[in-house]
């Protein structure tokens, strides 16, 4: 596997070609089947090659080069170590299982080449490590090293304790890359993410409690911790994602992840809410975890290959752009939330504008791609109003106050690029999204 020049392509598709690792796939299908043709096209007309032909076909057979060397750039194997990490202020062993990329799948086997951002997840009540495979499977082959400290998964659980757990195996992690001795030197990047499901996300909250070191944090169906998750989340100020399944009877919304949501300090957070989603659907099958919410909710009208696919499809771009800071990530994942007729959401962004809202309409708006005049077709009822225009960034570009429903907006000053429209009066609220192309 050539990942050290997979590595490259990927940060380069990723910071110069501003492509989303999610569209690697669909791309490498459309460069195939491209390059082949060309060379079909030339073995079956058997065509002289002149200087223009071997350009093209020097052209198809870099493109299947590119393809070859790039097909693992999102198929890192699976790597698997066990390491039981002491802290000695609690005089506490935290037995920790780590899935990491990898060259060839297996046990302790050399991690693959480059620097890969860790996250820390706290498992369920009564759930092991083990039951959130569906995790380490969909993540780390996109290059993401996952840690599972297996303390606190007796009946007598101390929330608090588990929530240093996670605080303090974020600090170990980065000593190991630290560590010529260790598997994981010199291949772990400084950026760091919490995640946990039930319990653990609780504790996951109490472990990003005040902790500037943490880049993001993630939680599915978070419950709520004594202490207490919810009042922690006041501390928190880094971009967090709550996951909620609004049939979940084990830990209802409106009794956790709403008020943990509301309660949040963060410069950006969003509440995505999983139509008929469960509570133990988040994570692989699991007796107790199954046992627990069959008694409140025995008929979800989802299934657990559904729950999952609507969660991934998210959070992979919540990450890609909170751990590997690609800002075309956040773009689609608020286009997603928008277009997403599968979740209901609130967000509050402080770095790009977005008040809190439910999923919105959308705008009419003509031409798209517009050059100089921008026209807007808006419900009667909902003028007067106020316009806000952001660019990709989320950096607020125009601000317009609205009292026609089909006002026509000059941006003629405005850049070349992809813009994002917010329009909300006191009742309703709407969005768009245009490109701008000053070439006629």
């Amino acid at each position: 596997m050539k990942l050290k020049n997979s590595l490259i392509l990927r940060d380069f598709a990723i910071n110069n070609l501003h492509i989303s690792p999610v569209l690697f796939p669909f791309l490498f299908v459309i460069i195939f089947d491209h390059s082949a043709a060309m060379l079909k096209n030339f073995a079956s007309t058997k065509e002289k090659i002149t200087r223009p032909n071997l350009r093209s076909l020097l052209i198809a057979k870099s493109l299947i080069c590119l393809l070859i060397i790039s097909t693992d750039v999102f198929a890192f194997e699976i790597g698997h170590t066990s390491i039981e990490f002491y802290d000695s202020s609690r005089n506490r062993n935290i037995e920790t299982q780590i899935y990491y990329p990898a060259e060839n799948s297996g046990e302790n086997v050399p991690i693959a080449s480059g620097n890969f951002p860790v996250i820390f997840f706290g498992h369920g009540f009564l759930m092991s490590w083990e039951s959130y495979q569906n995790f380490w499977t969909e993540l780390v082959p996109d290059g993401y090293i996952l840690c599972f400290p297996t303390t606190e998964m007796g009946i007598n659980t101390n929330h608090d304790n588990f929530g240093i757990d996670l605080r303090f195996l974020a600090t170990q992690m980065q000593a190991e890359n630290e560590n010529s001795n260790s598997l994981f030197f010199n291949s772990i990047a400084s950026k760091t993410g919490l995640m946990g499901h039930s319990m653990g996300g609780g504790a996951s909250l109490l472990a990003a409690e005040n902790n500037l070191e943490i880049n993001t944090v993630i939680n599915f169906a978070a419950a709520e911790t004594t202490p207490s998750a919810i009042s922690a989340s006041s501390n928190i100020t880094i971009p967090t994602l709550i996951f909620s399944g609004d049939d979940d009877c084990v830990t209802p919304a409106n009794e956790n992840q709403d008020l943990i949501y509301n309660n949040l300090a963060s410069d950006c957070k969003t509440h995505i809410n999983i139509i008929d989603g469960g509570h133990c659907y988040f994570a692989d099958d699991n007796f107790t975890c199954t046992l627990g919410e069959s008694l409140c909710n025995p008929n979800l009208n989802i299934t657990r290959e559904e729950q999952q696919s609507i969660t991934f499809d998210f959070l992979k771009l919540w990450l890609d752009y909170s751990l590997y800071e690609n800002q075309n990530a956040f773009v689609d994942f608020n286009d997603s939330l928008q277009t997403s007729p599968r979740i209901n959401f609130s967000q509050f962004c402080n770095t790009t504008g977005v008040k809190s809202f439910i999923k919105r309409d959308e705008i009419k708006l003509f031409p798209n791609p517009v050059v100089d005049n921008l026209n807007l077709v808006l419900p009667k009822e909902t003028s007067p109003g106020l316009l806000l225009i952001y660019n990709i960034f989320g950096e607020k570009t125009n601000q317009y106050l609205i009292n026609e429903s089909e006002p026509q907006i000059n941006l003629s000053n405005l850049p070349n690029g992809i813009y994002f429209i917010e329009y909300a009066t006191d009742s309703s609220s709407y969005s768009g999204k245009f490109i701008k192309n000053g070439s006629r």
